[in-house]
């Protein structure tokens, strides 16, 4: 236990909190807290354990973020396919849109509504994703916290995940429903 209250400070502070508020949290003194965390002095058990629950309670109410909620699989198409390989690829896989990427870079966006709004152009056998894809999806951080993911999926069917300039996964609204109805 003595390593983890090594780490009381700095847990405190990703959390945010004060060590007034951390104190107030746990049930004991801010100046148990001050103490502690100058190393002045060794806690009973008791108080210790109510700290470090403490501060593992507050971390795991912080919400989940990009990285708990995506799929690192990213069925996608490129811009130079036909509108009809991409239909099938939705019927494979069982998905209403596709981020289009070309050589790791997104173009934009192909969906089952962007489809149908084209379906009845002239020749639209030969039709390619790129004559009808809609802009880029958003594109965010893996550590990007769900409040603004869901924010977002109100606006645009899905978001891309990059980390350190890769690609790294994707996330829809049924991705988001997923994860918070366990």
């Amino acid at each position: 236990m003595t390593d983890d209250l090594l780490e009381i400070k700095k847990i405190r502070k990703q959390t945010g909190l004060t060590q007034k508020e951390l104190a107030n949290a746990a049930g004991v003194s801010q100046s148990l807290i001050a103490k502690i965390e100058s190393g002045r002095i060794d806690p009973a058990f008791s108080n210790a354990q109510k700290i470090l629950e403490t501060l593992a309670n507050l971390q795991k109410k912080q919400g989940l973020t990009a990285k708990d909620l995506m799929r690192k699989k990213i069925i996608c198409c490129n811009s130079e396919d036909k509108v009809k390989e991409v239909i099938g690829k939705m019927k494979q896989y069982e998905i209403s849109q596709l981020p289009v990427i070309d050589n790791e870079v997104v173009m934009g966006l192909i969906s089952e509504s962007i489809i149908l709004n084209h379906l009845f152009e002239k020749n639209n056998q030969d039709l390619k994703v790129k004559q009808i894809m809609s802009d880029c999806p958003p594109i965010i951080s893996e550590k990007t916290a769900e409040t603004v993911i869901s924010n977002l999926l109100k606006f645009f069917p899905l978001v891309i995940v990059k980390d350190k300039g890769k690609l790294s996964g994707l996330i829809t609204k049924s991705d988001v429903l997923r994860n918070i109805y366990k």
